[in-house]
């Protein structure tokens, strides 16, 4: 890997107001080089540093001061192929006392099948190593599968929230595995922050239900932030060719999948569900995208503006495409969400996480592949 360089790539782009998203330019500050599959990144509280994940099952930090990365030892054994790997990472709530990091990955079994993985480990940084790495949940059964694992991680109200993913079903009808409450698949989970279950879980005195579910009814969620205004859970998941969606979570609703979608079959391109309609009894997107590849937004990564260095974006969501190689600046305004530009839309890169700056403002983005960059939106100005 070489030596991050600053100011690598820069880049101007004028956004006109539409939508809700005033004028602004911005530049692109290339951090660091050479990332070999990264798939999350995070600030670690009480610093400017950064704590990425790649798939290959290892962990990095970038030092804000020196610009350097540095290898962490110590993570959790992963299976990658496939989705699968070393996913998302986030830091504690209490990691300036804790120094514990949450993480979720793809592991598998005697038989060569995967699981979504929560766990958690504490972070050493004398001496470059996470210790003490803890299992605190397996979403079961281990399946046959290599993909849509979900795996994004949220801190809410003193409790892990993680998301998965449904295995890559085809099963379109009432029998998918995101319809089955008996499994934790195609679902958002939450935890006490030690792996156990709340006792005020919607399904946690249902015979026969993981405990653990607070809504389902999804197909891949990859997004997944606690708004920092009104504390609604808000993600972003995968659509089946097309209706990829934008929802805010509700406590023990089913979000539909796929009995409800706007998408179409990957095999066929034909619908194999109506869309969302009122009186459905399914929760519907407060954002969906329209079916077919050329319409559609393949999520992986958000975050909810909320710094001062573009200030006419305060409360803008920022999402990551990976078909379409851009980052989704999208107006938000209680429910009603729209598409207001594509940031870095020529820049070619596939975007896995965006996370915006605690101290500065600044929009921190990784690309996705074998060898992208850690890059950052600044003011032009």
């Amino acid at each position: 890997m070489t030596r991050p360089t600053q100011f690598l790539a820069t880049t101007a782009l004028v956004l006109a107001g539409s939508a809700g998203a005033a004028l602004a330019d911005y530049r692109v500050e290339t951090l660091a080089e050479g990332l070999d599959r990264p798939w999350a990144l995070a600030f670690l509280p009480g610093s400017d540093d950064i704590i990425l994940t790649r798939r290959n099952g290892s962990v990095v930090i970038w030092d804000a001061e020196g610009g350097d990365v540095q290898d962490i030892s110590g993570a959790p054994d992963v299976d990658s192929r496939g989705q699968g790997g070393l996913l998302d990472i986030a830091p504690a709530p209490d990691f300036e006392d804790s120094g514990r990091v949450y993480l979720t990955w793809s592991g598998a079994n005697d038989d060569d099948e995967t699981a979504t993985h929560l766990g958690r480990a504490r972070l050493d940084r004398d001496d470059a190593a996470l210790r003490d790495l803890e299992v605190l949940h397996v979403v079961e059964p281990f399946m046959d599968s290599q993909g849509h694992y979900g795996s994004r991680i949220a801190f809410s109200d003193g409790h892990v929230f993680f998301s998965t993913g449904d295995r890559q079903s085809k099963d379109f009808g009432p029998d998918h595995i995101a319809q089955d409450l008996g499994t934790g698949y195609g679902a958002l989970l939450r935890l006490n922050m030690d792996g156990s279950v709340p006792r005020d879980n919607p399904f946690v005195d249902r015979d026969g239900a993981e405990p653990a579910i607070w809504s389902y009814g999804h197909r891949n969620i990859q997004a997944l932030r606690v708004h920092p205004r009104t504390g609604d859970l808000w993600l972003a998941e995968h659509g089946e060719n097309g209706g990829d969606e934008i929802n805010i979570v509700e406590r023990g609703e089913n979000y539909g999948w796929p009995l409800a979608s706007h998408g179409v079959d990957y095999r066929t391109g034909e619908p194999f569900a109506p869309p969302h309609e009122e009186g459905d009894g399914f929760v519907a997107p407060v954002y969906h995208f329209g079916p077919g590849r050329d319409d559609n937004f393949p999520p992986s990564g958000m975050d909810i503006y909320d710094g001062d260095a573009f200030p006419d974006w305060q409360g803008h969501l920022l999402i990551g495409n990976l078909r379409h190689q851009y980052l989704g600046l999208f107006s938000a305004d209680g429910t009603e969400v729209d598409l207001s530009q594509r940031l870095l839309e020529d820049e070619g890169w596939r975007i896995r996480d965006v996370v915006v700056g605690p101290q500065d403002g600044f929009i921190y983005v990784i690309g996705d592949g074998a060898d992208v960059p850690l890059m950052r939106l600044v003011p032009d100005r």
